[in-house]
């Protein structure tokens, strides 16, 4: 006589209905896993579509786009500059201001950022430390990726101190900074102005070269960088360049800011 769980009742033959076999949970959870992997097989191929989806290609797609666009506001920066140019060669051919009206438009479009500047000058250039940096003086913990780049308030320091060193125009990468510009990073690059830069970052400001470098070294940001600089390799070099010439702001004055869902 059999003890097995799936054998029908004990006593006299037929003094029972007979059950019928029970599934066991294990087989239950078999079935279950099987159908879950053919649903992930086949949700993967419907994305994949033929292609690796290992290979980040939206995140490729998104850099191509995000370079192409760079390059597209370069061309129309540069586009606008010629016109701008061109309507004020118009303007002063005009003969409808007197000498003392063009003499106060050219000191505010100097003071606004958008003529050409020439005056001595100091660059600073910032740069990520390398790869396989390791901390350079004992008692310093092991760099973080974070430790061994450059970051937004890296950027903004050194422009805030070079403005509070008496600069009267700074430069970043190709761009001159009006009062509207952001200097603002993505990751580990820049966008100013509709375009993308990566490092090394180089920041040129006009001004008297002894009191901008004071400036920069009076900076309490810039000390706690020089920090990064000297334990983990972080990229920092600071030059005076003579007599340079700026060039003006070559973008829309506009101001863009968001608006309210009606």
């Amino acid at each position: 006589m059999s003890n097995s769980a799936d054998s029908p009742g004990t006593g006299a033959m037929g003094s029972g209905p007979r059950r019928g076999p029970r599934v066991r949970p294990v087989r239950m959870l078999t079935a279950a896993v099987f159908a879950l992997a053919g649903l992930i097989f086949f949700t993967s191929f419907d994305t994949a579509k033929g292609t690796d989806i290992r290979q980040d290609g939206s995140l490729l797609k998104l850099s191509d786009l995000i370079q192409q666009r760079s390059r597209k506001n370069k061309d129309l920066d540069e586009s606008n500059a010629s016109l701008r140019g061109g309507v004020e060669s118009l303007a002063r051919s005009d003969g409808g201001s007197t000498e003392a009206q063009d003499r106060r438009l050219t000191g505010l479009e100097k003071t606004a950022g958008t003529r050409k500047l020439t005056g001595r000058a100091v660059t600073v250039t910032l740069n990520d430390a390398p790869p396989n940096a390791t901390a350079k003086l004992p008692g310093y913990p092991p760099p973080q990726p974070d430790y061994l780049v450059i970051h937004q308030q890296d950027l903004q320091a050194v422009v805030n101190a070079l403005w509070q060193g008496g600069a009267k125009g700074i430069k970043v990468m190709d761009q001159r900074l009006i009062s509207t510009s952001a200097v603002r990073c993505v990751g580990n690059t820049l966008i100013l102005q509709g375009r993308v830069y990566s490092p090394p970052y180089k920041i040129t400001a006009i001004g008297d070269p002894g009191r901008l470098q004071r400036a920069l070294a009076d900076s309490k940001a810039i000390q706690t960088y020089m920090v990064y600089v000297n334990v983990y390799g972080l990229g920092w070099k600071v030059t005076d360049d003579g007599t340079v010439t700026l060039p003006g702001y070559s973008g829309t004055v506009d101001l863009h800011y968001a608006k309210p869902v009606p």
